[in-house]
Order: structure tokens, then C-alpha cells, then sequence
């Protein structure tokens, strides 16, 4: 087995200056550096990462703890961070939340072991207080994505959920609709709860009372959407759009109108969110909310890096969505050009 003292004697310098190139610390002549990564080349010495995490504390990796791996949402994010980490000169380290927060903690905690010099959290499911206790109690750096945290908001890249939602709803009933039916996420979580009240607050402020049986939670896949809009459409109340608070579930829901006779947008209206790279080419191209899932990950990769080498931070704005105005969104009953056919 090849030896980090069999480089120091190839390189012509002493086993310490080839530990201070491979952990790139103290000051090393640039030459020396050459000379030492020769030397490694020729012999085909691989440096053993574990035992230099354990001797620096630093593993020269940052950590990305995801919800799951399913869908091009996350595929995004994971090119995003990929790149990034490759371009700083570190590894990444991802690894699942199992859409649980005892999950998210256990991932965090995993990560923390392995001394990466710093950690970014997408969740879903765990409170504030919880995430507020790991930002004070973890030995690495934590950016949390996906979440608001009032009290440290040079911790967090969060999205104005409630904004979007109410954007879509708003022009919906823009375009003449007031019987708006929601599929939500699930209910359970922060993300799910903002949409809906988005939604909501749309409603109100045109003076439309929501309707409960009008709103049926799902569970993000294709398939509760399609079963959530079959239950809508089970209770006989008339709607004449749609809002579904992923594209998975509008696309589900789709099946479930064109299957009852509904055409789109002829009779029923539909709205999506995420603005899924298929969304684009459904038939009719469905109308969704673009959400910047890369630049916020950029964001908190930045903002990590800041942590790392001890730069100071200071609070990121919130990101916004952006209506991407499709084919699936016709006038309602209640639009001008309705008045004027009657």
C-alpha cells in the first residue's frame, strides 16, 4: 500500500508538507505543491478523506439533505447543488428526509457526523422550533431552504408561497371565474397550508366565500389528483376551474376531467404549480407557477460557502413565483366576452 511517507520521499519533501498540500493548509510554495501531486500520480496514491475529516475536523464537503428524489423538482436541485459543489473545489454529500422531520433531523445529524463543513436542509415537514434548535446546536453551518424562520433570516432561501397561490387564483377569477375548486398538498405541511391560504385569500378579497366541499387535499402525485378530482366531481358542486397545488396533481386531475367529459378549458379551467418541464407540452399546455428552485439553492450554496470560511452574512430576500400562462385557462362564466355571447 502505497503511503502518504512514499510520496514525502518521491516528492523530496517531508511527510508534514505533503499533510499540509492535502489538507491545504499552512503555506506551501505552489512548486512544492506540483511536486507533491506528481508524486502522487506516479505512485497512485489515493489520500484516505476519512482519516483527514477526522484529523482536521473538515471534510472539504458540503451536505443536502432533500424531502425525496422523486420528480424533475428535485432532479433540478440536485444538478444545481452538484455543479456548484464542483465548482468550489468540494464534494457533495446528499441524502433523503424521507418526507418525514424525524427524517430531516436524523439526514442533519448523519451529515454533522460525517464533519461536512457545512449543511443545506430542504424540508417539508419540520416545525420552526425544531429547526431553530439545530441552527443553535449543530457543529456545521445549516442553510435551511423551504422555510421563513423570522428569527434568522440569513439562515433560511424560503419562497412567498401564499403570494404565488393567490397570484394564480386572482387570475383566475380575472378571467371571469368564481366557482374555483383546490387540490392541495399535503396538509401537513407548511408549504401546503400557505397555498391553500393563498387561494383563499384570493377569494375573499373578490368578495367569493370559499366553498370547504370545494377543496380536497392530495398528496403531490399524479394520483391523488386524479382521485381528489374525481371526489370533486363526485359531490355534484359545479366548478368551472381548478387551482392544484402541484403540476403532478393538475395532471392527474386532467385525466379525471377529460375521463367525466370535461373539456379543458372549455368547461373547466385548470392551474398548476412548479411549472414541471411537461407542463409545457400537455395538450392543452397547462398553466402553472414557475418557482426559481435553482437560483434558490444557489442562494443558500453561496450563503453556505459565506458560513464556511467565516465571511459574514446578512439576510436574503424572499424569492417570488411567475405565472406561466398556458393553454388550460379559458374565460369563465362570469368574464365580459361570457356577457356579451348571452
Amino acid at each position: 500500500m502505497i503511503t502518504m511517507l512514499d510520496v514525502s520521499v518521491r516528492a523530496g519533501v517531508s511527510k508534514a508538507t505533503v499533510s499540509r498540500v492535502l489538507n491545504n493548509t499552512g503555506q506551501v510554495k505552489q512548486s512544492t505543491r506540483d511536486a507533491v501531486f506528481k508524486a502522487m500520480d506516479e505512485l497512485g496514491y489515493r489520500p484516505n478523506f476519512l482519516a483527514q475529516s477526522l484529523a482536521t475536523k473538515s471534510s472539504n464537503s458540503i451536505g443536502l439533505v432533500v424531502s425525496n428524489f422523486d420528480g424533475p423538482y428535485f432532479g433540478s436541485l440536485l444538478r444545481q447543488a452538484a455543479k456548484l459543489t464542483e465548482a468550489s473545489g468540494k464534494h457533495l454529500i446528499v441524502t433523503d428526509g424521507h418526507d418525514t422531520p424525524e427524517g430531516e433531523i436524523q439526514a442533519v445529524r448523519l451529515l454533522a457526523d460525517r464533519r461536512c463543513d457545512a449543511i443545506i436542509l430542504y424540508t417539508r415537514y419540520m416545525s420552526e422550533s425544531e429547526l431553530m434548535l439545530l441552527l443553535e446546536t449543530l457543529p456545521a453551518p445549516l442553510m435551511v431552504i423551504n422555510r421563513d424562520l423570522p428569527k434568522a433570516r440569513e439562515r433560511c432561501v424560503f419562497f412567498e408561497q401564499q403570494l404565488a397561490a393567490f397570484n394564480a387564483v386572482d387570475y383566475l377569477i380575472q378571467q371571469g371565474h368564481r366557482d374555483i375548486a383546490c387540490i392541495t398538498a399535503p396538509i401537513a405541511t407548511p408549504t401546503a397550508k400557505l397555498r391553500l391560504a393563498g387561494y383563499q385569500q384570493a377569494l375573499r378579497e373578490h368578495g367569493i366565500t370559499p366553498n370547504p366541499v370545494l377543496v380536497v387535499n392530495g398528496i403531490s402525485t399524479v394520483a391523488s389528483g386524479y382521485h381528489a378530482c374525481q371526489q370533486l366531481l363526485a359531490t355534484g358542486t359545479p366548478f368551472s376551474a381548478l387551482f392544484a397545488s402541484n403540476d403532478d396533481m393538475a395532471i392527474g386531475a386532467m385525466r379525471a376531467l377529460n375521463e367525466a367529459g370535461k373539456k379543458l378549458p372549455e368547461d373547466v379551467s385548470l392551474f398548476g404549480f412548479d411549472d414541471e418541464p411537461r407542463a409545457a407540452y400537455l395538450l392543452p399546455a397547462l398553466s402553472t407557477v414557475f418557482l426559481p428552485i435553482e437560483g434558490m439553492i444557489e442562494a443558500a450554496f453561496l450563503q453556505a460557502l459565506r458560513l464556511i470560511n467565516g465571511k459574514p452574512i446578512a439576510e436574503l430576500p424572499p424569492f417570488v413565483g411567475e405565472l406561466r400562462l398556458r393553454e388550460s385557462v379559458g374565460c369563465g362564466p362570469f368574464s365580459l366576452s361570457a356577457s356579451q355571447k348571452k
